[in-house]
């Protein structure tokens, strides 16, 4: 998974979600809960990559930032609670998935 189209459409496989572009900025797209409008995924461009923001549990942040060098703390989010995750073809699909899932989790409370 390296493309916004790809982790967009992925994204709306979740049941009661939408896809939303908060700051009018072509570049940033989030993903939302349509109940609480909590956002569990954002999606941008930077340094010539997609990149996407995740909430993660704390306990695990440690092990995933460690296992991948394109998982780094968040930008522009609180580090203790999100990660990004650089598109770059580096990180598997699987995890990407799980990433996105635990996210979804944990922002649909």
């Amino acid at each position: 998974m390296t493309e916004r189209s790809e982790v967009i459409s992925y994204c709306l496989t979740y049941q009661e979600v939408y896809q939303d572009a908060p700051f009018h900025d072509p570049n940033w797209t989030v993903i939302r809960h349509k109940n609480t409008k909590k956002i569990f995924a954002w999606i941008f461009g930077k340094d010539g990559y997609i990149w996407v923001n995740v909430k993660v549990d704390p306990q695990w942040r440690e092990v995933k930032r460690n296992a991948y060098d394109s998982i780094l703390p968040a930008f522009h989010l609180n580090k203790e609670h999100w990660s990004s995750i650089i598109l770059d073809g580096t990180v598997p699909t699987e995890e990407i998935h799980n990433m996105i899932e635990e996210s979804y989790i944990l922002t649909k409370k």
